[in-house]
């Protein structure tokens, strides 16, 4: 990597956040030991990465206590970084008022236990995981602007919600005079392209938007390492993932790979840079969450910052054209 990181505000918020971010879902826990952990993140902070994505879900509670201890363990200035967590799902084993949901009592109890798992008196950012059709949205509201008020976390956002449940929850704050949702975690790739692009398109200047995107690899589809079949030893052979093996091999989606592989090779970037960077060329998008098992591909993903300064216009408009 060539390219240092650049910075870009969480949409209208004054909170600048790494281009690319380092998130720990289907990694920590389950994949990575601490060592290994503490060693990604050492590795994505010394290139420059700010931005820190959790969840109380993933790996039912362990991956925020594996991050917490090895942030605690490389003795990072909690003012250096930015940290998130999001709730919905619960680890409570399906209790009553604790899961699947986003009611008061369950949010206002999981930040303490995220808090605790994590070690540290605040998160900065905090989403509300997926929408919950049986709370009422002002409920909701209500329970993340006081959750930012108590001081546990500094901003508050949704996670896969519709347009429509977003300008609900934001007209419900802007009605009560309550801390507003600033950020949309959805999923966003060169093939998942919906939401981001026309689902929220009056959100980003009516209401500020930002965005903090995942999955840009599409589960390691666009890496192109499926592309001839599933990799002895790689993640859609772990148990628990049979649900990633019907998508990265699914020929119509390997086809798009096999097409947009001579212009990563044009540009000498492997095709997972090149994913990676053409969700960063979306100016929308604020961060980009990157996940990585290995310090080494955290320093490959890292390199998506050489290929983005490469995307240009003429190039952007080659790859649209060779996409569903």
């Amino acid at each position: 990597m060539t390219t240092p990181m650049s910075y870009r505000r969480l949409g209208s918020s004054g909170l600048q956040v790494s281009v690319l971010s380092f998130g720990s879902w289907v990694t920590f826990g389950t994949q990575l030991d601490s060592g290994l952990a503490r060693d990604c993140l050492a590795a994505a902070r010394e290139g420059g990465v700010n931005f820190f994505d959790n969840a109380e879900s993933y790996a039912g509670g362990d991956s925020e206590r594996l991050m917490g201890r090895a942030i605690a363990d490389l003795g990072w200035d909690r003012r250096s970084y930015v940290i998130s967590t999001k709730f919905y799902w619960g680890i409570d084993g399906g209790m009553v008022n604790m899961s699947n949901t986003l009611n008061r009592k369950y949010l206002s109890q999981a930040i303490d236990g995220s808090l605790q798992r994590l070690g540290l008196d605040f998160v900065d950012l905090v989403f509300c995981h997926r929408p919950d059709a049986d709370t009422p949205i002002e409920e909701t509201v209500w329970a993340m602007s006081d959750m930012v008020a108590a001081g546990k976390a500094h901003y508050w956002g949704t996670s896969e919600w519709s347009a429509a449940q977003i300008r609900e929850a934001w007209d419900v704050a802007e009605r009560h005079h309550l801390h507003k949702p600033v950020v949309e975690q959805p999923q966003y790739h060169l093939l998942e392209r919906h939401k981001v692009e026309e689902d929220y398109a009056l959100l980003y200047d009516d209401m500020g938007l930002g965005l903090t995107t995942w999955s840009p690899l599409g589960s390691g589809l666009l890496s192109g390492k499926y592309v001839d079949g599933i990799p002895e030893g790689s993640r859609a052979t772990l148990p628990g993932y049979e649900w990633m093996r019907a998508a990265v091999t699914d020929p119509s989606r390997n086809d798009v790979v096999r097409r947009l592989m001579p212009i990563s090779e044009r540009l000498g970037c492997t095709m997972s840079q090149l994913a990676i960077a053409w969700c960063a060329a979306n100016p929308r998008v604020s961060t980009v969450i990157t996940g990585a098992s290995r310090v080494e591909q955290v320093t490959e993903n890292l390199g998506a910052l050489d290929a983005l300064v490469q995307l240009t216009p003429e190039i952007l408009a080659e790859i649209r054209a060779l996409l569903p």
